[in-house]
């Protein structure tokens, strides 16, 4: 029960704050939590939602002609309030969003303070160039662009390409540090012949000698079938209780996250999978590749399927369970891990309760076009 303030003291309280002063001793335990109180909160997105968004705005917008990108990211209901945009947070350091591109657009070449990574959702034909090398863009690829990288995007093929965006923009924002700059020709020379550096490293753990001194981002883009190739070998032992079988993209220089501030994973649910639950200090932005099944959060579970975005914010319970009881599913997601890992200040902590799952005490209620 909270003690009445004393008039005199609530006076001094009010004085305080139309001087730009504050009170310690009333704030100390908002200051300073017990343990970590996230702004953003537990949210999903469907995928049909995202995408009746992105059609509309095709009907209006020509990417390279009245918009650098046709892209429409996810604002945290959490992150709201917080102008412009909520800082376009999905959590309070990570931006996340669903990019279009149709055939014939170029999106024109631009670099920023902010890193960035992108994840391949559908649709052939996508081209990127990052520093002067072209990539080709298949369905589940991972793209990095580092800081300060130049990059732009086209669609060379016949169909519409959508990818996911993630970027660091509310850290950065935050921080106040992001600079940006724009290239005059809407795309860049080449100065390295096409995937230079994804056929470098096509052989998975070795890597060529001319690489051996660490680089920021040496490969740009991680493809789906090692990747899957990777997942499948971990698929002949136990799954893990938790994650089911996931793998992480690391810099091949030097054994981190493929992107130096944004951490990236993709893991698989075997059928009838019922993980158990645990929460940390890094948030996370889930893209559901493939599959159905829902995740409980802070007890209340929110059901997933292909396509769909979810977000699991800082020091929130969470478990993962698959639907299906012959097929797969596969979660691509993001974190801001490398942040928390360079502060010291990550922490795990393992759901102890009724075998380690929660109980389900509320069902969400996305939003429907």
């Amino acid at each position: 029960m909270a003690q009445k303030v004393k008039p005199e003291l609530q006076e001094l309280h009010e004085k305080l704050e139309n001087e730009n002063l504050g009170p310690l001793w009333a704030a100390i335990h908002e200051l300073n939590t017990i343990e970590p109180v996230a702004k953003p909160i537990p949210y999903l997105w469907k995928k049909e939602l995202i995408e009746s968004n992105l059609k509309k705005a095709q009907e209006i917008l020509t990417v390279g002609d009245g918009a650098d990108r046709r892209a429409v990211f996810l604002i945290n209901p959490g992150m709201k309030d917080i102008g412009p945009y909520g800082w376009g947070g999905a959590t309070q350091t990570l931006y996340a969003a669903v990019q279009a591109v149709k055939p014939g657009e170029i999106a024109p070449a631009h670099r920023h303070t902010t890193t960035a990574i992108r994840f391949i959702m559908s649709g052939k034909g996508g081209k990127g160039t990052v520093n002067g090398e072209k990539l080709d863009f298949q369905e589940g690829d991972y793209l990095i662009t580092p800081t300060m990288a130049w990059h732009d995007h086209a669609n060379e093929g016949d169909e519409e390409v959508l990818w996911m965006d993630c970027l660091d923009s509310p850290f950065t924002k935050y921080l106040n540090v992001c600079f940006t700059e724009f290239l005059p020709n809407k795309q860049q020379e080449l100065t390295v012949p096409n995937d230079y550096n994804t056929n470098q490293f096509k052989g998975g753990m070795i890597r060529p000698i001319a690489k051996r001194n660490e680089e920021l981002a040496p490969l740009g883009r991680y493809q789906w079938a090692l990747t899957k190739q990777g997942l499948d070998g971990l698929s002949e032992y136990e799954p893990d209780p938790i994650d089911g079988y996931a793998v992480e993209y690391i810099n091949p220089t030097n054994g981190k996250d493929a992107n130096d501030r944004i951490g990236a994973r993709m893991q698989k649910l075997p059928p009838n999978f019922q993980g158990k639950a645990h929460r940390h200090v890094h948030s996370n932005v889930y893209h559901v590749f493939r599959g159905e099944g829902y995740t409980v959060m802070n007890g209340v579970r929110y059901d997933w399927s292909k396509g769909d975005f979810f977000v699991i914010p800082a020091w929130t319970w969470h478990e993962h369970v698959n639907l299906s009881g012959d097929k797969e599913a596969y979660l691509f997601s993001t974190n801001d891990l490398p942040i928390m890992e360079a502060f010291n200040f990550e922490k795990v902590e393992e759901y102890e309760k009724n075998n380690g799952h929660q109980t389900i005490t509320g069902v969400f209620e996305p939003v429907i076009p």
